[in-house]
């Protein structure tokens, strides 16, 4: 191969090159992937490329001198651009099987492979075409510095555009399933971190690929407007530990401009390697998502972030409908739960702290964040029965008459009865907690006498929460337990009364259960 005539090979390509295109900013060259046998045709072919630039990105040349090595090298460089390959080396086709491999083993279809030979007549150019997955077939003799300087130029702008297409199906891919996973949470503090994290790992692009990299690499903020001011209700990267914080002590007086303009313009700001996503969800609620660290965003990126960006806005407000809705559910829970131990002449709280006293001990024994929460929401209701009992029975300050405890004991019953014929998960899992939660380990509880493993385990974390509260607080008939008295009761009672596991996680967790009965003390 020689260059044409009076054609300084220096000079190649020194025309303007196309500008930053599909693939992003990036200073990362090309790779070009050279395979032949003679190391003149190497020394040729990267002095006649020498300077060369494509959409304002250098070239980087892998010399490969066998089929074998160029096997090795496509599958350590799978990013390799173009593939200069001879066909005879160390065997008559050794090209030939270098490119079928390409295709097939390595499964790399997005580089393009030209087949170079100095004799035409081992590989037959209609034969090869036809037979082999090749882009272009080209005699040694005809590559002079101009051809050679067209072949390449219209390569890489092969690659570059198939490449814009892949990565613009793993992108949708990618905000197709972010949607999804981020769908599925349903408070909004998790549902706005779980957006910052997915947002993040969208923008974190490698060598221009809007899909690649960990979740969460950027340093990012999900803030939000309350009693407005801007507060921090997650963070990534950098920023993990903002949360809770007002945002004037996170970021400088630039990026609080750059924040201020978003909600001004109420639109997404890209502005000096800061990226800031708006949210205006219906009523009240106003959501900022700012990720830090962003370098200039090419069209396909800004697509995808916009499609993201959509589908949340619409999340946004199905999540914060969601969350008032629990809310308000959870407040007629506790509402019932308080109105029967107003009719005991007992105090409120009593219920709550049952409550956060079985979420903890329902995590700790291994169930998952949703059904912790459905117990900590269903167990205010555990003695909804009570309701039905004559207050002369009810609220008997001395003990009870064989007949009076038979009544009693009828509130589990009732309580299932009035809960028990809901579809509604949380109403379903309290009409568990009612009938359940006098059960005993050793089966000598009420009203079926079951035992062990037989209990629902909802039924069995609220007995040791409600008892051991009980005995913690004042009743008409009895005055408060000293701590070490309540446990020596359960010291006693384990395996009896109770599940052994859960009284061991009491023991072991009798700091945080304290904490909890001193945060929600009794009202006088």
């Amino acid at each position: 191969m020689m260059n044409d005539e009076n054609t300084p090979v220096d000079l190649l390509f020194a025309e303007d090159a196309d500008p930053v295109g599909s693939l992003g900013v990036s200073e990362q060259p090309w790779k070009i992937m050279i395979v032949d046998d003679e190391p003149a045709i190497h020394d040729v072919t990267t002095l006649a490329l020498k300077g060369v630039q494509f959409q304002g990105r250098d070239l980087e040349f892998i010399h490969c001198y066998s089929g074998e090595a160029a096997k090795k090298a496509i599958l350590d460089n799978p990013d390799t651009a173009v593939i200069l390959l001879d066909v005879v080396m160390e065997s008559e086709h050794a090209g030939l099987s270098v490119a079928r491999f390409v295709r097939s083993e390595a499964d790399n279809k997005k580089v393009r492979i030209v087949l170079r030979t100095g004799q035409p007549g081992q590989a037959p150019e209609r034969k090869v075409i036809s037979d082999y997955d090749i882009n272009d077939y080209k005699e040694k003799t005809e590559l002079t510095s101009n051809k050679l300087f067209t072949l390449m130029y219209s390569c890489l702008r092969a690659y570059s555009d198939i490449d814009t297409i892949e990565r613009s199906k793993l992108g949708l891919i990618h905000v197709v399933e972010s949607s999804a996973d981020i769908f599925k949470l349903s408070s909004i503090d998790r549902f706005v971190g779980g957006v910052l994290e997915q947002l993040a790992a969208l923008l974190n692009a490698g060598r221009g690929s809007l899909y690649l990299g960990n979740e969460g690499n950027r340093d990012g903020l999900a803030i939000q407007l309350r009693d407005d001011n801007w507060h921090v209700i997650a963070g990534t990267g950098a920023y993990c530990a903002a949360t809770g914080k007002p945002v004037e002590a996170v970021l400088n007086s630039h990026k609080l401009h750059v924040i201020k303009k978003a909600q001004v313009e109420k639109r997404n700001i890209i502005e000096d390697d800061m990226f800031v996503a708006y949210f205006d969800a219906h009523g009240d609620h106003l959501n900022l998502l700012f990720i830090d660290g962003v370098s200039e965003m090419d069209t396909l990126e800004q697509y995808l972030v916009d499609i993201f960006t959509r589908n949340i806005s619409v999340a946004f407000d199905n999540v914060y409908l969601h969350e008032d809705i629990e809310a308000t559910q959870s407040e007629i829970v506790y509402m019932l739960g308080e109105a029967v131990e107003k009719r005991s002449r007992e105090t409120g709280n009593h219920v709550k702290r049952v409550a956060e006293i079985s979420r903890l001990l329902a995590l700790e024994v291994g169930l998952s964040e949703n059904d912790a929460e459905t117990l900590c929401v269903a167990s205010p209701l555990h003695d909804l029965g009570k309701i039905a009992i004559p207050d002369g029975i009810l609220n008997k300050p001395g003990l009870h008459t064989p007949e009076e405890k038979e009544i009693m004991r009828t509130h589990a019953e009732i309580g299932y009865l009035m809960l028990g014929n809901s579809k509604r998960r949380i109403l379903q899992a309290a009409a568990i907690v009612a009938h359940e939660h006098h059960e005993r380990w050793d089966g000598a509880g009420y009203p079926r006498g079951l035992a062990g493993d037989d209990i629902h385990i909802y039924g069995r974390i609220t007995a040791v929460a409600d008892v051991f509260d009980a005995l913690g607080s004042s009743r008409c008939y009895k005055t408060p337990w000293a701590l070490e008295d309540i446990k020596a009761l359960f010291e006693r009672e384990r395996g009896k009364q109770f599940d052994p596991r859960l009284v061991d996680i009491l023991f072991e967790k009798m700091n945080e259960v304290v904490a909890i009965r001193e945060r929600l003390p009794d009202q006088d």
